[in-house]
């Protein structure tokens, strides 16, 4: 552990954070030269290995990431108009396969329309351990490229249960105000509180805490959290 880390653990005290509390104090050990991401990191009581309990989803921050998203559209026709007018960064169908069956991944979030999947899903292995398989459950496979566009650029996050049952979950710059990261902190809590499956048992958030990219983690206090979100 580096000297600027250990003195920011050094102001995590042994005790649960509300949001409030974390959203001000991930402010202040977030000391790197860059504007650090601010993430939320939750352990769900759920067995990722039994499809139905597989979490996943997307929600709309309500302040956005702060993060400039580049986004690729998988498109023909129309909609290959509609998506270059929306503002994608690249757009394409034949040519846009062969590019990234070339090597090239230079993008962020990936839409497709349902039409073009089988030709996308060929690319499985290449996009799919980087997270970026348009999917139509996060609302990346649509005829509605204008609107998946538009509500990537304002800041909807896509989240996944990993093998360990934690989900990360992106929500903001160190540099936003602790009032934005509370409440886009809030939002996902209340989309993963929708999100759970019927067959989870127990206790369905087992622990979470919330980190900037350079920062030490600050444990939340969750079951506040989890009775006051919507």
């Amino acid at each position: 552990m580096g000297k600027k880390l250990q003195h920011a653990a050094a102001k995590v005290e042994s005790k649960l954070y509300n949001l409030e509390e974390a959203s001000e104090l991930v402010k202040q050990i977030a000391t790197a030269k860059f504007d650090e991401t601010v993430e939320l990191v939750i352990r769900l009581g759920v067995d990722p290995k039994r499809a139905d309990q597989m979490v996943r989803g997307t929600t709309l921050l309500p302040h956005g990431t702060g993060r400039k998203v580049r986004i690729v559209v998988f498109a023909k026709g129309e909609k290959e108009q509609e998506a270059r007018q929306a503002g994608a960064d690249y757009v394409g169908s034949d040519d846009l396969l062969e590019k990234i069956k070339g090597g090239w991944l230079d993008f962020d979030k990936a839409i497709a329309t349902p039409d073009l999947m089988a030709s996308v899903g060929k690319l499985g292995k290449v996009l799919g351990p980087r997270g970026l398989m348009p999917n139509p459950k996060t609302g990346t496979v649509t005829f509605e490229v204008a609107k998946a566009i538009d509500e990537i650029r304002k800041g909807r996050v896509e989240y996944k249960v990993d093998k360990a049952g934690i989900v990360h979950v992106p929500i903001g710059k160190a540099s936003f105000s602790g009032t934005k990261i509370t409440e886009n902190a809030r939002t996902v809590f209340g989309s993963l509180m929708k999100a759970k499956p019927s067959s989870s048992k127990g206790r369905y958030v087992k622990g979470a805490t919330m980190c900037s990219t350079m920062g030490p983690g600050i444990p939340l206090e969750c079951s506040t959290i989890t009775r006051n979100v919507d």
